[in-house]
């Protein structure tokens, strides 16, 4: 396993490495990759070039009411190299984030949440985005190398047997391939 010494979106490059490196080593063939504006799924296209690659954004309205995030064009332009995009709710807040925002106190998708965050923010998403392709139909069911990170870019890779948000308790993390040792 490799520590990187802070999170962020420096650890892009490496992290994607470690991750394609591990998930060959163990014959694996699918990567799912977090990405807001597309630049860390450009990156993993590059690197991933024989594994099926999913990209997990953020659902329409995440910051502004109908509005996406990741812009259509760059959408397209991944898809157009093969990749398949998912833009869902996060599996482990969803609807229960307003309920927190509105009435207070803590829900239990929130609480793993917050307990995937133990080992820090990418831990969180690699998790979360496994959930989100698995329940968009973007998976098979068998391992994979799953890749989060800290606010920008990635700094987190974790080999995963991925399940649907009804069977998240039978989803097992493998490995962890690399993660920020602060954060």
């Amino acid at each position: 396993m490799q520590y990187f010494d802070k999170p962020g979106r420096e650890n892009t490059r490496r992290t994607l490495e470690l991750a394609f490196e591990r998930g060959r080593q163990l014959g694996l063939k699918e990567v799912v990759v977090a990405s807001t504006k597309g630049e860390t799924a450009f990156l993993a296209g590059e690197i991933f070039k024989d594994f099926k690659t999913v990209v997990v954004t953020y659902h329409c309205g995440f910051r502004q009411p109908f509005v996406n995030v990741m812009p259509a064009g760059v959408r397209q332009e991944l898809e157009a190299k093969g990749m398949q995009v998912v833009a869902a709710t996060h599996a482990l807040s969803g609807v229960e984030r307003a309920v927190a925002k509105k009435h207070g106190g803590i829900y239990p998708a929130l609480l793993i949440a917050d307990t995937l965050r133990l080992f820090g923010q990418g831990t969180k998403v690699a998790v979360e985005i496994s959930i989100m392709a698995a329940d968009a139909g973007a998976l098979t069911g068998g391992d994979i190398v799953a890749v989060g990170g800290t606010s920008r870019g990635a700094d987190t890779a974790l080999v995963l047997k991925p399940a649907n948000q009804s069977d998240l308790f039978d989803m097992q993390i493998r490995e962890i391939v690399c993660k920020p040792r602060s954060f």
